[in-house]
């Protein structure tokens, strides 16, 4: 496989800046003519630096593969697609990356992340004829936060009349309101049979302050922080967002998801910048949208990060190019791994999404 780095500008339709954003073209060695494009959408990276394009390091004034790999799940992708006859192409995103300049992440905000996805595609394209190659189909695939990307992508495509084959999402966050709620308060959404039902794991609460911190910075709520974190988890919360380091004795006092929030969050006024975090994250939903092409949701049935419940609207509204694909037993990372590489009997007799992809390229 060739691995080149994508270097463009995106401009971030919530305040107007011009930034240089990064990401990964992968490409079959001696590839020719035409073949299908898989754009990936990554899922959370709690760091600054473990992207799709630090997959290559410079050596000897050339771009191989790191021998310590950062971006697992992308590494997966290429090898799955990209050594199957694929283009792939994944953006770092906005605040991610080598170009980030102290930049903050835009983590689960709308438009700067799909106006990323979308120009670090474009240039995808560009790339690849330099190469001297085109693309056929196009595919969309991501997983966790990057499931959530795909979904704004693939609506965004649709919206400009832009041709999709078909698209999966993994563990998909459709609904960010809900979602956020689940991982703050996960027992109003498991009922009461499902006893053995795994609750949200710790790491929740770091993304919960990056989803903050993303929401203060790229929709002006600069109270964010005071507002809606209890007073004893602020100064954690100000560290946490600023290096993303949880290293040495910080990593023994990470707060409980389920007791972050002030009092009352859900389910009363308690401050106007807290309702305007609600509302953001209410208009940022994927989920009651119409596709034109195919679209498959895989959700594992013991997620701890996303419970079932929270998928299947968006799979009762996406109309009949939508479908579910219920994963026997899976974790938040066994659902993206049986999607990849799992068994007909654990994917309830569906195909990988790159079997149902083959089928369709």
């Amino acid at each position: 496989m060739e691995l080149r780095r994508i270097v463009t500008f995106t401009r971030i339709p919530d305040t107007g800046e011009r930034v240089k954003v990064s990401g990964l073209l992968a490409v079959p060695v001696g590839a020719r003519g035409t073949l299908p494009l898989l754009s990936w959408q990554h899922g959370t990276i709690l760091s600054f630096d473990q992207v799709p394009s630090n997959l290559l390091r410079l050596k000897d004034e050339n771009y191989e593969l790191r021998d310590n790999v950062d971006s697992i799940e992308t590494l997966f992708n290429v090898q799955r697609f990209a050594g199957n006859g694929y283009a792939v192409v994944a953006a770092d995103y906005v605040g991610k990356g080598p170009y980030r300049n102290g930049r903050s992440e835009a983590y689960a905000v709308k438009g700067a992340t799909v106006q990323c996805c979308v120009d670090i595609l474009t240039a995808g394209l560009h790339e690849l004829r330099t190469l001297s190659l085109r693309q056929s189909n196009l595919f969309l695939n991501g997983w966790s936060q990057g499931a959530l990307n795909t979904q704004w992508l693939k609506q965004e495509l649709q919206r400009r009349g832009i041709k999709v084959r078909a698209t999966a999402t993994q563990s998909p966050f459709n609904d960010l309101a809900e979602s956020f709620h689940y991982w703050t308060n996960p027992t109003a959404y498991i009922p009461a049979s499902e006893t053995s039902y795994p609750m949200p794991p710790a790491w929740i609460t770091p993304c919960l302050i990056v989803l903050l911190g993303s929401y203060r910075r790229y929709y002006g709520l600069t109270d964010l922080f005071k507002t809606a974190v209890k007073p004893q988890y602020q100064a954690f919360a100000e560290k946490y967002w600023s290096d993303y380091s949880l290293e040495g004795e910080i990593a023994k006092s990470i707060p409980p998801a389920g007791d972050f929030l002030v009092e009352g969050f859900f389910d009363r006024f308690t401050n106007e910048t807290n309702s305007a975090l609600l509302r953001h994250l209410g208009g940022n939903g994927a989920t009651y949208w119409q596709y034109d092409s195919p679209i498959r949701f895989y959700y594992g049935l013991a997620d701890e990060a996303l419970h079932p419940r929270l998928v299947r609207p968006a799979i009762a509204a996406g109309g009949h190019f939508a479908a579910g694909v219920a994963v026997n037993g899976a974790s938040h990372r066994g659902t993206f791994l049986s999607s990849l590489y799992g068994e007909a009997a654990v994917l309830n007799g569906n195909a990988t999404a790159f079997d149902w992809f083959n089928s369709l390229a």
